[in-house]
């Protein structure tokens, strides 16, 4: 038998979500969305409206949903649901149990516009300026990574990807079919270097080191070691070599001139790019071929682990806690995709530095 609800049962459900330490309430309490209300329409480029017909949805409002997304790995209509479903999704957007929730297709044709309007790095700027502007400026220095970000396997033959890696468009391809396809994704090797098990000898059992195949796009960051926020990024297709864009993720804006990266960035190139730029290369070393690594070098690039190893906190909580994939076709879309993931990390670092700072 259904019971009949009290007046203050939405509030009391909302006090309980509170003391259970609903992460998007504190989200908002940190990040004014506000902020990204001028990119957002001059992205979306609204001529005025005749009369008649709903009137559009508010930016901002939609683009707290596209947050929502890239937290929790939603596609639409997923999103559509969970919105309706959930009551700490509903008090985040501001949308009342009574309010309309914009559907599947609106969330894409919103998205969509984004995309044709290249706004994700205005907004990344948008909010990168906000931080300096509240005292997080990038400091200690800078480290320079990247990762997969996997997309869903294309099933072609040889042929097909003969022509794709060509930039042609197979012939037996008609044009529903080309829209389902995936053209500028790429196959890439991920190394991983063998460990040895706790108690084993080395000597006597060799580890057999692993090559990783993947299929997707790169997530190029580059993160000031003091906050270990995102400060500039750069999306790519998976086998896109690390080592060039190294230039286009420097930042001069540190306020150290240090720069750590593994041995993908370790170029004649990158290291006369730094020395021009009067930045301190603390890039790993290589190994000569078929020659040991020597124990100094051996020793300093142990040192430069450390602190490198920050970087990979990062894609860390990108993939196991955000769960970032690509489920978009093509590069454009896959680039807000992967910036909205750099941008809201940065929403979470944000929140976590100054919840740290706070008075217990």
């Amino acid at each position: 038998m259904a019971v009949q609800p009290g007046f203050f049962d939405l509030s009391d459900r909302y006090e309980a979500l509170s003391a259970a330490g609903d992460p998007l309430e504190r989200l908002s309490a940190v990040v004014d969305f506000e902020l990204f209300r001028g990119p957002l329409v001059a992205a979306l480029r609204r001529g005025p409206r005749n009369k008649g017909g709903r009137p559009p949805f508010d930016p901002v409002l939609m683009f707290k949903i596209l947050v929502l997304q890239a937290l929790y790995s939603l596609s639409d209509e997923a999103t559509e649901f969970q919105i309706k479903d959930r009551l700490s999704f509903q008090r985040f957007l501001g949308v009342g149990l009574e309010g309309t929730v914009p559907d599947a297709t609106t969330v894409w044709l919103f998205r969509e516009r984004l995309v044709k309007a290249k706004a994700i790095d205005r907004l990344f700027v948008r909010f990168d300026t906000a931080l300096k502007d509240r005292g997080y400026l990038a400091m200690g220095g800078q480290i320079i990574d990247a990762t997969v970000v996997p997309a869903p396997k294309q099933r072609n033959t040889q042929e097909e990807k003969a022509a794709i890696k060509e930039g042609r468009i197979p012939q037996d391809w008609n044009p529903a079919k080309t829209r389902q396809k995936d053209r500028d994704a790429r196959w890439s090797i991920k190394y991983t270097k063998a460990k040895v098990r706790e108690g084993d000898d080395p000597k006597a059992t060799k580890p057999v080191d692993l090559a990783i195949p993947m299929f997707g796009y790169k997530n190029h960051i580059g993160i000031d070691r003091v906050h270990g926020l995102i400060r500039t990024w750069d999306a790519s297709a998976a086998n896109a070599h690390d080592g060039a864009r190294l230039p286009d993720l420097i930042s001069k804006e540190n306020t150290a001139s240090g720069v750590w990266a593994d041995t993908a960035y370790r170029s004649k190139k990158n290291e006369a790019f730094l020395a021009r730029g009067m930045f301190t290369s603390n890039i790993h070393q290589k190994r000569l071929p078929k020659r040991p690594l020597p124990e100094r070098i051996a020793r300093a690039n142990a040192r430069r682990s450390k602190v490198r190893a920050a970087v990979e906190h990062v894609f860390a909580g990108q993939k196991h806690r955000m769960g970032l994939v690509v489920r978009t076709i093509g590069i454009a879309r896959a680039r807000i995709k992967i910036g909205m993931a750099n941008l809201v990390y940065n929403f979470q670092r944000l929140a976590w530095i100054e919840g740290r700072a706070a008075p217990a």
